[in-house]
Order: C-alpha cells, then sequence, then structure tokens
C-alpha cells in the first residue's frame, strides 16, 4: 500500500512539472476594400450573405457600391476573387426577383389600327401628354405583359394588332436589363441598365409602302407602381406619335 503511493505521487508531481503548449502566432490581418461596380440593391444584399461563409469580419455599403474586409491577406484575395466572379450581369447574386411589366402603347393623332378605348387609369396619363406635347386625343394601341428577372436580359419581338393599307403590320422588338431592385424609403424601385423598344412601321408614299425603324433608349429607375412614360419614338411627329408607358410590380 505505501508502495502504491509512492507512485501515484511521483506521476502528480511530473505532471505539474511539465511546460504548458505554446499558442501557434496568430495570422497577421489587414484591412481591405474590395470595390463592387454592377451589382446593387437586393443583388448587392445577396452578395453580402454569401461573403458570410468566410466567417471574417467585413461591411458592405451599396452606396459606395464596397466592402471593407479586416482578415487574412489570403482570406482577403479569395473574397476578392468571388467578389469579381459574382460581380457581373447573370451572376448567381445579379439574378433574383421576378418583375411583371405593363408596356402599354399609346398612338396618338391618327387613329391606331384596333385601337383600345381608353380605361380610365390611362386618363391621367394622357393628360400629361397633353399638356407637354401637340397630343391631343391618345387611343391604346396595344397593352403587352412582360415577366422579367432581375439580373437577367429579357429580349423579344412582337407583331402589333391591326394593319396599315390592309396589308401591312407594325412590329416592336425589346429588349431589357433590369439591374437591380432596391428599396428608397416606402417604396421600391427597379433600376434598368438597358430599356430599347424598336418599332417598324409601315408608311405609306402613294401606292408605295415602305417601313421606317423608330426607337425608344433609355435607362434609369423606375418606381414599382407608378405609371412611366419612357418617351416617344423618335422619327414621328407630335400629330402621329407613339408613346410607351410602363408600370411596374416586383413579385416576392
Amino acid at each position: 500500500m505505501r508502495l502504491l503511493t509512492l507512485i501515484l505521487t511521483a506521476g502528480i508531481v511530473f505532471a505539474q512539472d511539465k511546460p504548458a503548449g505554446i499558442p501557434p502566432p496568430e495570422t497577421p490581418k489587414e484591412a481591405a476594400i474590395i470595390p463592387v461596380k454592377t451589382l446593387t440593391g437586393d443583388s448587392f444584399d445577396r452578395l453580402l450573405n454569401m461573403l458570410q461563409v468566410f466567417g471574417v469580419p467585413f461591411k458592405g455599403d451599396s452606396q459606395l457600391r464596397t466592402i471593407v474586409v479586416y482578415a487574412p491577406k489570403d482570406t482577403v484575395d479569395q473574397m476578392r476573387h468571388i467578389v469579381e466572379q459574382l460581380d457581373r450581369p447573370g451572376s448567381e447574386a445579379a439574378i433574383g426577383r421576378n418583375i411583371d411589366m405593363t408596356l402599354t402603347l399609346l398612338r396618338c393623332g391618327a387613329p391606331a389600327p384596333s385601337a383600345v378605348a381608353l380605361p380610365p387609369e390611362m386618363e391621367s396619363v394622357v393628360k400629361q401628354l397633353r399638356t407637354i406635347t401637340a397630343c391631343k386625343d391618345a387611343q391604346i394601341w396595344d397593352t403587352i405583359p412582360i415577366r422579367l428577372q432581375e439580373g437577367k436580359r429579357s429580349t423579344g419581338e412582337t407583331q402589333l394588332p391591326g394593319a396599315f393599307g390592309n396589308m401591312y403590320h407594325a412590329t416592336m422588338n425589346i429588349s431589357l436589363q433590369p439591374e437591380s431592385v432596391y428599396r428608397k424609403e416606402q417604396d421600391r424601385y427597379v433600376r434598368f441598365s438597358t430599356l430599347n423598344i424598336g418599332f417598324k412601321v409601315p408608311m405609306s408614299a402613294g401606292a408605295n409602302w415602305s417601313f421606317q425603324s423608330m426607337n425608344i433608349n433609355t435607362s434609369g429607375d423606375f418606381r414599382e407602381g407608378q405609371k412611366t412614360v419612357l418617351g416617344k419614338v423618335s422619327g414621328a411627329g407630335d400629330s402621329d406619335s407613339v408613346f410607351a408607358v410602363i408600370a411596374l410590380k416586383v413579385l416576392d
């Protein structure tokens, strides 16, 4: 019994004399600014969510389009590489919410073929046109529903109703790039980097017919739920012109 006690005591003393392990040196960290050139609004927020996988402190500012990160250099390099891959149209971060857009074509002056009666919700738009243009009477030429997706380019072509001279139809082609959806105060906006609407309209010169190409090219931020007049197709006079009006709804 005495021998056992001595052995146990010796073991305890040995354990106490063993030196504590030295922790490895901490990897040096650096503060870095990563620019974001393309993504804004909800797309910018999705990018920030994806970067959380790195588990390091960072802060993003969608107005300045920058991300400030404090981490080891190799982690900063990896985050910078991921941002470069996602910071472009069509990436996993860019593609997001669905958007319903209603495109209404108003034709002033000459009666539009197969014209539709003016609904009450368009009265304010026509009233606005009367005050700023020579358009005194407008009819709906066509109303076209379009489904868009944030961050994804959409293109299409359609034949407009009615015929000119009972033979020739007007056509419309459209190219849209809704860059991002973002919130400002209580409203949501859709930012378009590209919004192009092209028309080919038959024109008569006596017995001869030809097609005139007219376009609306614009970009910018458009508020959800508001009817916005994009503009008049180039090449048409106020007495016989076509205005494009859009209304947007972001689908949650």
